[in-house]
Parts: structure tokens; sequence; C-alpha cells
């Protein structure tokens, strides 16, 4: 009888294991019944947190560790990675400029800035590395990417001819851009963002209106960031040429999608879709006989760009079973099913404390991938 293959593509289970840590729990699992088996594991991300891990783990790159600006102009440790090919080079800007670095109490998104994540991009730069995929989810930031661009070298001036202050607050003075300065390794590098918010810059619907608030925007600070980001859209058309305010996806990370159209050679495409093509999920699906996927919370939501769902896309266009394992299982899971996943599986085995059950994620996975695997045996005698 022909041994079974196993393409392992879960996320990572937030504040409990890595995406690579997910595959060996689902093999240990399921070698306990197929002990003779192929597992393919292949480490997976949407674009957000687990982005750069999951790519280096998938293409045996090198993870490395640099000082950085936080948010808040302290000096803090970021990470970025190097995929295998040695030629591209990852980045999650939560790394440099996420949230989680600043305080609620300290959360003030007119100081606040992107200069870390432009100094992320110039280390990347000091590998010789031809591309950078950069995430931009969960920003602290509301700065249209000024603080990136200041890093990278772009000098923004007031009608006095003084340079601007990091953060969004400063971005109504704004008089003169000057690019003469900016990093000359940048003008051959591809930047391909990471990004399922299409968001506009400015406006209602725009970076400061719908992101503000969660960054510690009062609704007076919404109405002066959103101004000073409409302004700054203003002067990027009139000196630069480049219409930045209404694009789709200008308005991720605080306008920092904004801030990287305007400076720097990027494209925006679904973080899913940019995983799924430097792991090359697609290849080593190929011939499998199941494909087993996951995160740590799976709902009706995971079909608008979540991991196990492009998983399943890519699966279902090859004919292989489909099925995801999460931590919660939320509402209307019933619309996936006839998008590729064919069964979705809880991993917590009895109500518990959170703590004790992020404790024992491996365990609880490894168990409930033997589970499936004695199922599958017994459908197939």
């Amino acid at each position: 009888m022909k041994h079974k293959t196993f393409v392992l593509a879960p996320d990572s289970f937030k504040e409990c294991l890595t995406a690579k840590a997910v595959c060996q729990a689902m093999e240990s699992g399921l070698k306990k019944v197929f002990p003779d088996a192929k597992f393919i594991h292949v480490p997976m991300a949407d674009g957000g947190e687990g982005t750069t891990q999951s790519l280096v783990d998938a293409t045996n790159g090198t993870l490395h560790a640099c000082q950085v600006t936080s948010p808040l102009g302290d000096k803090i440790t970021a990470h970025y990675g190097i995929l295998g090919d040695k030629t591209t080079a990852v980045i999650e800007m939560a790394s440099a400029s996420g949230i989680h670095l600043v305080p609620k109490t300290k959360r003030n998104p007119l100081i606040t800035t992107t200069f870390g994540t432009g100094e992320l991009i110039i280390e990347c730069l000091k590998h010789g590395v031809k591309k950078i995929i950069l995430g931009i989810g969960g920003s602290a930031t509301n700065d249209g990417g000024a603080g990136m661009a200041q890093a990278l070298g772009i000098k923004f001036y007031d009608n006095e001819g003084k340079e601007l202050p990091k953060g969004g607050g400063a971005l109504g003075k704004l008089a003169k851009i000057d690019i003469t300065e900016v990093n000359p390794l940048l003008r051959n590098i591809e930047i391909i963002v990471a990004s399922d918010v299409s968001n506009p810059l400015c406006g209602e619907k725009g970076a400061s209106c719908v992101f503000g608030p969660q960054k510690g925007a009062t609704a007076e600070m919404v109405k002066q960031l959103d101004q000073n980001l409409q302004h700054y859209a203003s002067i990027i058309k009139s000196q630069l040429g480049k219409e930045v305010a209404t694009i789709p996806g200008a308005g991720a990370a605080g306008g920092l999608g904004a801030g990287l159209m305007a400076f720097t050679n990027s494209k925006m495409q679904k973080g899913i879709d940019i995983v799924i093509h430097y792991s090359e999920l697609r290849q080593k699906l190929k011939g499998a006989d199941f494909c087993f996927t996951g995160e740590g919370g799976i709902d009706y939501q995971t079909k608008f760009g979540k991991t196990p769902y492009g998983v399943a896309q890519i699966a279902k266009a090859q004919n292989v079973p489909v099925i995801a394992l999460a931590g919660t299982i939320g509402k209307n899971i019933e619309e996936l099913y006839p998008n590729g996943i064919d069964a979705i599986f809880g991993i917590i085995p009895s109500a518990s404390p959170i703590e004790e059950l992020l404790l024992n994620g491996f365990k609880n996975i490894e168990q409930t991938s033997e589970n499936i695997a004695r199922l599958i045996k017994i459908s197939q005698t």
C-alpha cells in the first residue's frame, strides 16, 4: 500500500506556538497512526504577525536582530529575515513600529513614528538583497510613512526651512520634500507590501478616521491627523507627481502604504498570496494525500484572506482534502466548507484557564492530529 503524504501548512497559534512548532505537533500526532508517512512542513502566515518567522522557516533562511527606533523614539531590538534565496528580505513593520511597543497610557499618534521601519529597510539593504517583503499590520503610527522616509534619507521641511519633527502631528507644516539624499541602494529594490487593508489615506474611510482611535487618538486628534495627511498627500502630488490620497491601501498602517507608494518602488499584494508563493506551497502539494492547516481561531471571517482559507484554495485546485485545526471555532464556519476546507476540528479537550490552554498547545494539537489520523485510517479500511 502506498505510504501517505501529508502537507502541513498551518499559521501560528497566536501567543502559543509558531507555525513551525504547529507543524511539528501535527506530525507528532499523525505519525502515531501513520509512522511511514511522508510529512512536508510548510509554515504559513497571512502577512501579519509571524510572517517573518514563517518565511524564514519555510525557505531555510536566517533571522537577524538589530537596534532600531521605537514608535516613541527609544532604542529597541527588532527582527528581520533573509530568505533562503539570499536575495529576498522579509520585515514586519510591527517589529519596529507596532502598537504593542507603546503602553496604552502613552499612545499618541501625533508623535509616534515609523522611523524604525525605515531603519529595518536599511539593515536589509546591507545584505545586498534585491527584494523586500514588508508586512504592514499592527502599527502604532499615523505618520503617513514619513518617519520611514526620514530613515531612508528623505528630508521634510517647513516654511522656515526647518526639518519637521517625527510624527503625524507635524505633517500639517510640511512645505518641501527633499529626496536628493535618499539611500542610493533603494533605487534598485522592489518592495512587496503585504497588506489586506484597502482603505485610502484620507477621509472617513482613511487611516486617521478608521484606525486612529485604536492608536490613542481623540476625536480632535483624528480631525487634525486627517487634515495633516491630506496636506501631506497634496505636497507629494505637487512636488513628486504621485497621487496617494485616494489609492486603495494607502491608508494601511497609519498611511505607511502611502509613504511606500510615494518614496519607494513598491506594490501591494495580499499577505497570504505572498507567503504561498515564497513557501512554494503549490509545488509541495503535488501528489499529497491530505493537507493540514489551522490557526488560533477560525470562523466565517477566515474566508477574507486568512491563512487556512488561502491554503484551502490552493489545495482544492489540486483535489487535495484539507483539514483545519483551531484553538477556537467561531460563528458560521459552514461558509468555509464550499471553499476548500473539508473539515474543521477544535483542539481544546476541556474547559480550562487560558494560561493552561496556551501552555498545552503542542500537546492538544498533537492529540487532535492523532485522533483525526485514526478517523482517516478506519475510513480507508
